[in-house]
């Protein structure tokens, strides 16, 4: 019987140096790096740049991610469907950036099934909250009738935009935050955005596979320092 590798633990007073190369993450479950260390944004900034996140549940530790292959917009590439244009069009929505960063964040971090629970704990939020204050952390919002109804975050490090998680409220809501992004995208230098893993909604969008080795490649190219 093949043992699996033990996880390498960090702790929080580590150096974020101490992450893991990406490519000695597990391939079961797939792209699972370490655990431990902390979430203050230099060890969330110095995670980005060498294209890993943190994804966990309450009552775990920390547990540090860079999966094989991974989902991405090219925001050159990305055609908007006709009925995303039509909703575009005449629903009546208004998109913003960063307007209420701390409200989208929250409405993402909302249960989404009967059995309740989310990633998106109260640690997160204050970990990207501080990301925000600082400039790195941003949100893409719809909002309808001066209510907000659709949106995205996630971290921009120079020509990388790394979306963390959406939510709607209203018809194709979430959907109009990333068009909001991919414009913003096209104009604002970000060559590529990255979705994590890939899911069929995704895909459904317009996102393509790309495998790890490339997607570090690009990082390396785009993030900066």
């Amino acid at each position: 019987m093949t043992r699996r590798p033990a996880l390498p633990w960090l702790a929080a007073d580590d150096s974020p140096a101490s992450l893991p190369d990406p490519s000695t993450a597990l391939r079961e479950p797939n792209g699972l790096l370490a655990m431990g260390g902390a979430l203050t944004p230099e060890w969330l900034l110095a995670a980005y740049r060498r294209g890993i996140f943190p994804w966990f549940s309450d009552g775990e530790p920390i547990l540090w991610w860079s999966p094989d292959p991974r989902a991405v917009f090219e925001p050159t590439e990305f055609v908007a469907p006709r009925s995303l244009r039509q909703s575009i069009r005449n629903r009546g929505y208004e998109t913003c950036i960063d307007r209420d960063f701390a409200a989208v964040i929250q409405a993402c971090a909302a249960p989404r099934s009967e059995a309740g629970g989310t990633w998106i704990t109260a640690t997160m939020q204050h970990a990207y909250q501080a990301l925000h204050a600082r400039g790195f952390a941003h949100s893409f919002e719809t909002w309808q009738d001066g209510e907000l109804v659709g949106g995205l975050y996630g971290v921009r490090l120079g020509g990388m935009f790394y979306g963390e998680s959406m939510f709607s409220r209203a018809r194709d809501a979430s959907k109009v935050a990333l068009a909001r992004l991919i414009e913003e995208a096209r104009t604002g230098g970000i060559a590529l955005i990255d979705c994590q893993m890939p899911t069929a909604h995704l895909l459904s969008l317009g996102a393509r596979i790309m495998p790890r080795e490339e997607f570090l490649r690009r990082v390396a190219h785009h993030a900066g320092g």
